[in-house]
């Protein structure tokens, strides 16, 4: 089942979050010389253009990204996300949203290595053309989830993985427990980044209890709710888990969320929250 097109939600709250802590995680990891490897398991296109049709019918954007666009009281935790926005809207106006796998393009240094994967028929062409002059990145028509077992442990012992489905089937919760699992045998030290959306809540505590009862330590979640949970049909929430989550995130986010909060929810409602899971 690939009916999911993620150019329908590019830069929305959810992607905002995301895309937030994923550069800051990169960041921090560039912080030693030695290379690393960024493995994103559903890659998604790689760069979507918001004045499309698709981002069009829903405009999700305009509760997103396009509240953050020109602000001049950003904090400085946003520095390393908003100047890949600037690079690829250097006219000044907002047109194009990066996906995962284009923001690690612009992030990651010369020495670092992109494994990115992709199933969809549509968004596959679209990645692979957009990495073709990449020598740092293998691009890939397989699943996601199997590249846990497959691509790891890299060489160089460092590195994030990404794990993202659109969780458009139910058995992705478990899916994304299983391959975490594959992968934390092989390299336990390595960062897993994984994105949930909260439409029903229920599917992401069994998620959640089946992470927390792995025997993994240090699992951080952090999550953005835009309204009240809700047994109605779409999206209320998203967060981030994160596996061995370097040691600022934590302290970078609590100060960092209560802000973007506060910009992305302008009316109040929904909730913030960093806690672990799982301590050390």
């Amino acid at each position: 089942m690939l009916s999911y097109r993620h150019s329908f939600h590019a830069g929305n709250h959810a992607d905002v979050l995301k895309h937030i802590v994923q550069s800051l995680i990169i960041e921090s990891l560039k912080e030693k010389e030695t290379p690393f490897l960024y493995l994103d398991t559903h890659a998604g296109a790689g760069r979507y253009q918001l004045t499309t049709k698709h981002a069009g019918k829903t405009e999700e954007y305009r509760e997103g990204i396009a509240r953050l666009w020109q602000r001049d009281d950003l904090p400085t935790e946003l520095a390393a996300y908003l100047t890949v926005m600037t690079k690829l809207n250097a006219k000044g106006d907002l047109h194009y949203y990066p996906g995962s796998p284009l923001l690690a393009k612009f992030l990651l240094r010369e020495q670092d290595k992109l494994v990115l994967t992709e199933l969809h028929p549509s968004d596959y062409p679209l990645l692979r053309a957009e990495f073709a002059k990449d020598k740092r990145a293998q691009v890939l028509r397989q699943d996601g989830f199997q590249q846990l077992k497959s691509k790891l442990p890299p060489s160089s012992r460092r590195g994030i993985i990404l794990i993202d489905p659109s969780y458009e089937l139910k058995s992705d919760y478990q899916s994304v427990v299983n391959a975490v699992l594959e992968g934390y045998k092989r390299f336990a030290t390595g960062i897993y980044a994984i994105w949930y959306p909260v439409v029903l809540r229920q599917q992401v505590k069994r998620m959640i209890h089946g992470l927390q009862n792995s025997g993994m330590r240090k699992i951080l979640k952090i999550e953005l709710a835009v309204r009240p949970d809700s047994d109605q049909r779409g999206m209320t929430a998203s967060g981030m888990i994160i596996i061995n989550p370097p040691w600022k995130l934590e302290q970078q986010i609590r100060i960092l969320l209560p802000w973007l909060h506060k910009v992305l929810v302008p009316e109040g409602i929904g909730h913030t929250c960093v806690e672990w899971l799982v301590p050390e």
